[in-house]
Order: structure tokens, then sequence, then C-alpha cells
């Protein structure tokens, strides 16, 4: 079978030892990562080498690599060793798998990138390490210099190992913005300073010191930052400087003269960036400080030869890539395609201007913006092939998921912005306006009000409407002093509290009117409403106590004062199931939990070693409270004996912000001093529970109360609202209950990133109403038999058609004027054929086509597919009207497939299986052509190519549900099965797999197997036997079940006597797979 082939080489049959040691995995597992953006404070914090490009965030570098197979950039690493601010970056020129970096606590790092380690240290740098670089005539050295230098050489490694002082770039006027090497003159070396000067050395040569400034600066004490600096790769003189407001200059660093000052469109423009392009001789480009402006410039002519407008916001940094991706497709002839010549397409026609003829350099431009954005940009294509946009790029304090959608998490940072993404696809869907300076908290509003309340360090706080975009009240009572937290109450819309460094907690409503002022001895740095309770709110303070107040009284005085942490208290966290519960995280490292009714702490959670800033009660588990610290761990506790479950350490910084949704109750969000949002997958700590779920036990086995939930050795039981609501739901409901109960908690218990989409399949597989299919559903993976009106529909709805335009190089040679010539000659003679050959050699080949089928349609379509050829080895988007034109469906799905594009190659594969390519018959005097049905038979291999292309590409980027929902859009429940096997996502398979019935009947047997040996390692005996019990032919696995079970031969034995007279009496029945909706 198909999902056999995929998955029998993990798991040999019998081999049930090496079963249990593979699924002995972690609790908590990481499903979905925001990234950082790249910092806008630091020159040098973008470099590209070969295949891989990396930028800095504030404390890690983020590797993308090529992924040659389906030609993207994917995120390689992310590195991170530095505890402060990263300065600078730069690759080895010698060693593709070498970088360095500094940082602002003085250090420098040797990285090995394919080995994602460090591999040396140079620990007190004797300054900051501002601008960095590898000496090019080095293999091993690596240069760095503070801000008024001198320059340091670090040689890594043989008998000269050390740091060592250049004997001349030393005792700088002015501070250093940034430092080159020479690639090709040994030691020569070129700085740019804040006054606007260049400082040049060379061995051998006179030292030259702050020489250069532009003229306009020259005898002033005006400063205009040398915001760029490179030297030219085709010369040892000459050295592309940019002045931040005076432009560009091509200067001689021998003569010390300037060559060429380039002009800009605008006198407001200003350049922050520039790189030489490789592919190009004499081609370089720019980035607009101010707005995204990417210039294109050729150093024959002083004006810009193009201007893409690439975002709203200023550019931070450039790199183009040595050596462009490279597309994987080619034609079946390895030979050079000898029907375009030299004229042909590179050369325009004569009435073109000056400023369209410089056609556009090949190459990739690694773009860093200010706003924390990173792309990859085709300049020939004139297109991104990568962009990660509005990244925060600071501190990441607070995140919080929306009310009434699970869907959208905020978060607030240093950086002065709050943004809002959208988790299934993890991009940013609004961003706050402005810049409010620190942001240390927000709060959403209760139900569907969309707004957000934000905190900041000295601009009091703010609710702002997102739908709006706009601020629209401001609230100021703590004047500049800090305010460390928000909190919109859950159940009275009208009231907002806030907390300051003031010593006040304030309660107000959300027109300012104040209802009360909380004094407190010292700061307050957390305040949290009471879910149970709608009057109370619970404050940590720097004093190391806790209080509770009542809001419904006018007394200011709190109801009580818990005391015991040694340090300042900080967040505080009412528990949303026990009512009079709630907990505090301190300075101290500890999480105490307070009982308000007892008037005591009754737990003490010690394990982290540093202050403890997250928490997070689980909204269905009375007892799973989450806590992240300073010590860049998370740690899930039991708070019923005080136990630490699992320890999380993948943030490479502080943790401060930990939230889940209560529809979506094991899914975590946290945030992270990396500049990180990383989500959780809490699943794995409730597997029991799961089991009984799958495994159709009782309600009482699945949903309970509180009470019966905390005593202390019980299985998990689901305590909250979304649980108790499914089960009023199901209990509403007739007629095959099971299968609802099973969708219902896979998508309460799984998380995002397919399982919504997944269980619309399987909705769609069994026969279910497309009027009743979310409209979301269009935006997934759809199934194959709605995509096509789908997108007909959505063209539809366009009405703008963006037409391009293509240019070349400069002039027509006399060759072409003779071709031109000769060809009207033959038009005129009737040579029909020759004038089209012609007119392909001019690269004229809509002229050529036009008259092609007067000569014959054969001929015709010969030529369209030669052109076809030709614009593929172009990697052209062109090529696809005439791939359509002529039927040749498989070159264009080969050719989307080739570039990366298969969910494009997916739909072309459609259209045509359901007859929308039009095949091109061409009859012979031998006999008629292809029938249709072969063609069909064609395109459904096609079909099945390219979904399997699609299901394998999610899967390597760890989406195995997607992956699944791929094989499912085609009917081929086997493999989806295997995916979501391959995943490891069992639980959910079982669920699917019951759903769907007897097509997936056997991988469902073989996912119960896998689920009982994860029992057998809980450990979990009697739900292992309940799994195996649900496969048919269940004895020899219960035999191999009680061999392996630990305890001694009398219970072993009793164990194997219990399963096996529930078989033979009839009390249970094998697993039977619905066959009906």
């Amino acid at each position: 079978m198909a999902w056999m082939t995929y998955i029998s080489h993990w798991f040999e049959q019998d081999d049930w030892y090496e079963g249990l040691q593979r699924v002995n995995m972690s609790q908590v597992r990481q499903v979905g990562l925001l990234a950082a953006g790249c910092q806008p404070w630091n020159r040098d914090v973008c470099a590209a080498s070969g295949d891989r490009f990396a930028y800095c965030a504030t404390l890690a570098i983020y590797v993308y690599q090529l992924d040659h197979h389906y030609n993207e950039f994917k995120l390689h690493a992310i590195m991170s060793e530095h505890k402060k601010t990263i300065t600078a970056l730069s690759w080895c020129p010698h060693n593709p798998d070498l970088f360095a970096s500094g940082s602002a606590d003085n250090l420098v790092i040797i990285w090995n990138v394919a080995e994602q380690k460090v591999i040396a240290k140079l620990d007190n740098t004797k300054g900051t390490p501002a601008s960095l670089s590898w000496c090019w005539n080095a293999g091993d050295a690596v240069a760095f210099a503070s801000h008024r230098g001198p320059l340091f050489i670090w040689t890594i490694s043989g008998p000269d190992s050390g740091v060592t002082v250049h004997k001349d770039a030393h005792s700088f006027l002015s501070d250093i913005c940034m430092f080159r090497w020479h690639t090709q003159k040994k030691g020569k070396v070129a700085f740019g300073h804040i006054d606007g000067s260049l400082s040049i050395f060379q061995p051998g040569n006179k030292s030259q010191k702050h020489v250069l400034r532009p003229d306009s600066l020259e005898g002033t004490d005006e400063e205009d930052p040398v915001s760029a600096l490179e030297w030219d790769p085709l010369s040892t003189d000459y050295l592309l400087v940019a002045n931040l407001h005076h432009g560009i200059r091509l200067v001689d660093s021998e003569s010390l003269c300037c060559i060429t000052t380039f002009s800009f469109p605008s006198a407001a423009a200003s350049v922050q960036c520039l790189a030489w392009v490789p592919s190009a001789p004499g081609m370089f480009i720019t980035g607009d400080s101010q707005v995204g402006v990417l210039r294109i410039w050729n150093v024959s002519r002083t004006t810009p030869v193009d201007n893409f407008k690439l975002k709203k916001t200023g550019f931070h940094c450039l790199h183009v890539l040595n050596s462009p991706p490279r597309k994987k497709f080619s034609n079946q002839s390895p030979t050079k395609n000898h029907y375009t010549s030299s004229t042909s397409e590179a050369v325009p026609p004569p009435t073109l201007t000056q400023n369209q003829a410089f056609s556009l350099p090949p190459g990739h431009a690694v773009c860093c913006f200010l706003d924390g954005g990173v792309g990859l940009y085709d300049m020939g294509a004139k297109k991104w092939d990568f962009l990660r946009d509005l990244g925060h790029v600071e501190t990441i304090f607070d995140c919080k998921f929306k009310p009434d959608n699970p869907n959208l998490l905020a978060t607030a940072s240093f950086d002065g912005t709050i943004k809002v993404w959208d988790i299934n696809t993890l991009t940013a869907v609004y961003t706050s306006p402005g810049n409010e300076g620190v942001i240390y908290s927000l709060s959403w509003a209760p139900g569907d009000l969309n707004c957000i309340a934000g905190a900041t360090s000295r601009n009091g706080a703010f609710i702002w409407d997102i739908k709006k975009g706009k601020m629209i009240q401001r609230f100021n009572e703590h004047g500049k002093n800090g305010i460390f937290c928000i909190a919109w109450s859950h159940k009275d819309s009208k009231r907002i509290a806030t907390c300051s460094g003031d010593g006040y907690c304030i309660i107000r409503t959300i027109d300012g009117k104040i209802l009360h002022k909380y004094r407190h001895p010292a700061a307050v740095f957390g305040c949290d409403w009471s879910q149970n309770n709608k009057d109370m709110i619970a404050t940590g303070c720097e004093d190391k106590n806790v209080r509770v107040y009542y809001v419904a009284t006018s007394s200011d005085q709190p109801l009580k004062v818990f005391s015991g942490h040694t340090e300042k208290v900080f967040h505080v966290r009412w528990s949303p199931l026990r009512e009079g519960t709630l907990c505090s995280g301190s300075d101290d490292g500890s999480v105490r939990i307070w009982d308000y009714t007892q008037d005591a702490c009754i737990n003490i959670l010690s394990g982290h070693t540093a202050p403890v800033r997250g928490l997070m009660w689980n909204t269905e588990i009375p007892y799973l409270l989450i806590s992240g610290s300073w010590d860049y761990t998370i740690k899930v506790w039991d708070t019923r004996e005080g136990i630490c479950l699992d320890t999380v350490c993948d943030h490479g910084a502080d943790v401060y912000g930990l939230t889940c949704h209560p529809r979506r109750p094991f899914t975590m969000a946290s945030c992270s001093r990396d500049s990180t949002v990383r989500l959780w997958s809490l699943t794995p700590l409730i597997t029991p529970l799961q089991i009984n779920i799958l495994a159709d036990r009782s309600w009482e086995e699945i949903i309970g109360n509180t009470d019966s939930a905390i005593e202390q050795g019980a299985p998990p039981l689901l305590c909250g609202k979304v649980s108790r609501d499914i089960k009023q739901e199901i209990e509403k409901l007739s007629g095959n209950l099971r299968m609802k109960k099973l969708r219902w908690f896979s998508e309460c218990l799984s998380p995002p990133g397919g399982s919504d989409n997944l269980w619309n399949l399987v909705a769609v597989i069994k026969g279910q109403d497309d009027s009743l299919l979310p409209q979301n559903y269009c935006k997934g993976i759809m199934h194959l038999k709605h995509l096509i009106k789908f997108r007909t529909s959505e063209a539809q709805e366009l009405t703008t058609v963006k037409m391009s335009k293509f240019g070349g190089g400069i002039g027509v040679p006399t060759k072409e004027e003779r071709l031109k010539e000769a060809a009207q000659i033959h038009l005129r003679l009737g040579q029909i054929q020759r004038y089209c050959e012609l007119m392909v050699e001019l690269g004229e080949w809509d002229k050529a086509l036009s008259v092609a089928p007067s000569v014959s349609v054969k001929y015709w379509k010969k030529l369209m597919q030669r052109r076809a050829d030709q614009l593929i080895q172009e990697d052209k988007d062109d090529v696809i009207p005439y791939c359509i034109a002529i039927g040749d469906v498989k070159k264009l799905v080969h050719f989307f497939m080739s570039r990366g594009q298969l969910k494009e190659a997916l739909l072309v594969a459609q259209a045509a299986c359901e007859g929308n390519m039009q095949t091109f018959h061409v009859s012979t005097a031998k006999g008629p052509s292809f029938s249709d049905d072969i063609y069909k038979e064609d395109f459904n291999e096609l079909l099945q190519e390219a979904c399997r292309e699609l299901a394998e590409w999610y899967f390597q980027d760890g989406r195995a549900v997607l992956a699944a929902c791929c094989h499912l859009a085609v009917d081929n429940i086997e493999l989806a099965m295997a995916y979501l096997i391959r995943g490891n996502e069992l639980e959910l398979a079982v669920c699917v797999g019951t759903v769907l019935g007897e097509p997936a009947a056997p991988a469902t047997h073989y996912a119960l197997e896998l689920l009982a040996r994860k029992c057998m390692m809980i450990p979990a005996w009697d739900l292992a036997a309940d799994l195996l019990l649900m496969t048919p032919d269940s004895e020899l696995q219960l035999v191999k079940l009680c061999a392996f079970y630990p305890g001694c031969t009398e219970e072993r034995n009793d164990l194997h006597e219990k399963n096996t007279s529930v078989v033979q009496i009839g009390l249970w029945t094998p697993f039977t797979p619905f066959l009906t909706c």
C-alpha cells in the first residue's frame, strides 16, 4: 500500500522496543515561529555568501539558505549567543560556512553555519566592535574597530594567533561609521567617518586620514555621515561613497579626487545604503533612507537607470548575492537554443529613450528596511523572491490573543509598536501607527470591540482601534512614569486598570473617568482582573507583596495582602477555573500559589534561576500553570504537587509574555527579548485524556469538575468552558455522535496550521453540502472539485490588468537593419517561412507568430514550442500563454514546479483535467492523433505529481497537516494518512481515519498501534491495551504489551487475562470505520 511505503521504514512491525524508544519525546513542542525583523540601529547587520544570506535582530542572527529542490530561501538557523545588541556581521570570503559577529558587550564570535555552533570567541575587545570585517588577505583573521578606533586585527588560529593593532589606523578625529578592505589589493582599507570624510591606508603608501569630505562641507563643522562605502570590484583605486545628505560619489583613492558625482531625481532623496552588482560590471544599486526606493545605477551616467518603490519605509542596508538562485528547470536538450540570435530580446528598438536604454541587471538584492522587513528582490524580474515583512526588531514584552478570535495574536514591543498577527499564516495583518516609545503591555477589549489598550514607558496609555487604524483615546494620569501593565476588564468593557512606577494602580473608565487610585508603597508592576469576580483585581508590587482590591467599594485599602516573596513581585494571574486562587512571579525566581479564601500561600514553585516574568494558567486543566523567566526558559508546572512537568529552552533570551486562547487551550504563544514569538502545542501533556476521547470512553473520564481534577494523582480532566460547550452540543444531537465528537475535540486540541483545513476536506469527501463550508475555506487548500470554480470567481473580481514593458541595450546594429530589410523582401515574395525565421532571429516573435499559420498549423505550433522553450530558458512568465495556446500542459506544469510555484502547477494540472486546456491535435497522413482519454490520463498523472510535490514541500517545512490536506484534495486518503503518521500527528490521524472510514482503515490501525506504544512510555498500560483492542486481530499485540509490562509475573498475567476476556466475551468491539457521514 502507498501509505505503508512512506512509513514502513520507520518501524519494523515486530520491533516493539525500537518503537518504544522513538515515541519517547518532549512534552511541549514548538509548532510556529514569528521570526524577528532586522535591527535598524547598526549598519553592517546584513551579509550574504553563495546560497545563504543572514541578518541581525537585536540578539540573534537569522540565516536563510536556498533550498535548491524548491528554489526558495528557508530559515536555516537562528544563532543566538550574544547577550547584548549585535553591532556588526561579516561573512568569511574564503569559507562560506564561517561568519563573524560583534556585540555591545565587547564580544566577537566566529560561527560555523553548517554545524550551527560557535567555534571561537574573543571577550573584552577593549571597546564595542561597532564595525567588523574579515581580512581579505588572511583566511583566519577578523578586523574590528570601536567608534574612534583603533583597528584591531584578531588572528583566530595559527602561530600568530591573538589580537594586534593596525599600525596606522588609530587616533581618528571623527567616529568610524564603517570600514572596507580592498578585495584585490592586499592590506588596503578605507574608513568612512561621521563627519563625512574618508581615511585610506595602504601598506607602503602614506596614510590618508580624514580626506575627501564632500565639497559643500569643507571648512565647516557640519557632519554628514558616510552611510555606505564599497570598493569598485573592477578597480584597485576607485571607491564608491555615499553620504547621508550629500549623495553618491565615485572617488579615486590614489589621486584623492572625485571622479563622478551622481544626481538624484529629488533633492529630498538621501542614500542609506549601496552595493555593487557582481553580475553587471559598472552597475550598482542604492536604497533611500526615507522611502523604500531601490535605484539602479551605471557608472557611465550620473542619473539612475531605474527606480522601484518597494516599501513605504526606508532602507536600512543592502547586499547583492554573488551567485543568485539558479532555476533547476532545463529543457531536454542541453545544447544552446540556436533559434535565438545575439541580437534578439536584449537589443531595444531605436525608439527607446535614454532612460530605457539600459537592461536591468540580473541579480538578487537582500533588502533590509527600517521597519524590520527583510526580503530578497529579483531585480531582473522586478519581483520579490522572498519577503519577511513587519517583524519586531526589539524585545517583545507582551502577547495576547483576541478574545473572539483564536487566530489573531497581538504583540507589544520595545520598538514602539503593537502588531497583530494571523497565526495560521504567521504574517502581520495590522501594525499600530507611529512610534509610542517602549510598549510594556497590551490588553484587548473584551468581545468583538476590535480595540487594544497599550501601556508605554513615558507616554502614558492609549487605546488603538485596529479597524480605524488610529488612536482613539489616551490616558496620562501617571505622568511621565512608566506604565508596566494595562488590563481591560474581562467582564466590564468600560473599565481599564493601569499600574505604574509612581506606586499607583488606577482604575478608570474608557472615557477617562478615574474610579480608584490604589496607592502602593513602591512601584506596581502587574495587575490582573479576576475572571470569576468582575470587581476583584490583584496587583504585584516592588515591596515583595501581592494585594487584592475590591473595586465595588469606595475603599482604597486592599482586602488582602499576601507576603512571602523575597524580591519584588512582577506579574500576578488569577486562575480562570479555581475561584479565589492566584499566582505571582517574582525576581526571587519563584512562583507562589495563593488561596484567597484561606488567606495563605498553598504552594511554592521553585526551579527558575532568574526573575520570573511570564505567567499563564491553562483554561481547561485547573492545576496546569506555565511560567517564563529571564533564565531563557519556559516551565510547565503541576501546581498540585509543585513539580515541573517540562522545561523548554528554545528562546535565546528572557521570556516575558505567555498566553493561550480559551477556544484553543492547548496552543500557547510566548514572546521574548530575542524578538521572536513562538507557538507551542501543550497536547502531549494530556495524552491520556486524548486517548480517552479516541477510545470513546465515558464523559466522566474526559470532562470533570475542578474539585476532582485538582486532587493529587487524578488523571487530567477538562474543566473549562470550551469542553463543556462541546459536550452540550453533542448531547443535543442524534445519529453518529462520535464523528462530531472527534472533530470538535480535534479542532480544540490541535494547534493552528491546517487542522481546520483538514477537517473541511474530510467533510467534502464525506459528501457535506458545499453551502455549509466556512467562508475562509477558499483561503486554504481546496478540494480540486472546487479549485477551478473558486479561482475563476476570484479572477472575475479583479478589475485591473497590469501591463509590463520590456527594454534592452543601446542602439541598433547594422546587421539588424540588413536582416529587417531582407525579411521584408521575403514577405513580399510570399516566402512566409523564411520571413518568420528572420523575425525570430531579430527577436520579433510576435510578428513571426502572427503570420506562421499561413505556412501551416503544424509549423505555427512548432514555432510556438520554440518560443516557449526560449522563454523557459530565460525563466520568464511570458511562457505561460504559449504553453497554454499549444496545449503543452506538461511543460507548463514542470516549469511552475521548477520555480517552486507548486500551487500554480496544481491549478494548471487541475484545469487540464477538467478540460479547460485544449490539447492541440495535429492529424497526420499516417493516422489520427491521440485520443482525449490518453491526454486525460497524462493530465491526471501530472496532477498527482504536482500534489506530491506540494505535499512534500509542506512536510519539509514542518507542516504535516497541510501536507495531508494536499492529498485529501485529490481524494488520496492513503497518502494523506501517511503524512499525518509521518508527521507524528497520531491522534489527529486516528480521528480523521475513524471519520473517513474503510479507505483509511489500515493506516488508522497502524496509528492506533503507534499510539499504544506512546501510552506504554507514559506509562499508561490500560490505555495502551484499549487502543490495541480497537484494532482487528489484536491478540498478538496484546501479548507483546503484556511482555513489556514492568510488573511482576502475576500482574502481567492479570493484565493479559483481563484484556483477553474483554475480547472473548464481547465487551469491546474492535474499531469499525464509519461508512456514512
